[in-house]
C-alpha cells in the first residue's frame, strides 16, 4: 500500500519573516517609482530597463522570501506605479496613456513568469549529485 504523502507544514510567522515581507514591499515601491521615472527616457530602452529590474527583483523576493515576498513585491511596484500615474495638482502625468505608458502599468505583472519556476530553483540545498560509472 502506498505511503500518505506528507502533510504541508507551515512555518509560523515570526519578526524576521514579517520584517522580510515590509523590505520586499519596499523594495517594489522602490522598483516602481525608478521605474516610472525611466520607462520614457529612451525609447524602448527605458521601458526595457524597467521591466529588467522589476524581473530582478522578483527573482530576489522569490528567493528570499518565497510567494509572500514575490506578492508584496507585486504589490509595491503596483501602489507606486498607480500612485504616480495618477494625475498631478496641475492635471500633469508621470505614465500617458501610450503605448509605453500602458506596457508600464503592467509592468507589475512581470513577476508572473517568476513565479511559475520551479521552487528547487530558488532553494538553498545543494543538488543530489549522481555517481559517476
Amino acid at each position: 500500500m502506498p505511503e500518505a504523502p506528507a502533510p504541508l507544514t507551515v512555518t509560523p510567522l515570526t519578526g524576521k519573516a514579517i520584517g522580510r515581507l515590509v523590505a520586499t514591499g519596499a523594495l517594489g515601491a522602490v522598483v516602481g517609482v525608478v521605474g516610472t521615472g525611466v520607462h520614457r527616457a529612451q525609447a524602448p530602452w527605458g521601458l526595457l530597463l524597467a521591466l529588467l529590474c522589476v524581473v530582478s527583483a522578483a527573482v530576489l523576493a522569490r528567493a528570499w522570501t518565497g510567494w509572500g515576498g514575490l506578492l508584496a513585491l507585486a504589490l509595491g511596484v503596483f501602489a507606486a506605479v498607480s500612485l504616480l500615474g495618477a494625475s498631478g495638482p496641475g492635471g500633469d502625468v508621470l505614465v500617458a496613456l501610450q503605448p509605453v505608458g500602458l506596457v508600464w502599468y503592467l509592468g507589475a505583472l512581470a513577476v508572473v513568469p517568476v513565479a511559475l519556476l520551479p521552487r528547487r530553483w530558488f532553494a538553498d540545498e545543494p543538488l543530489a549529485r549522481r555517481p559517476r560509472a
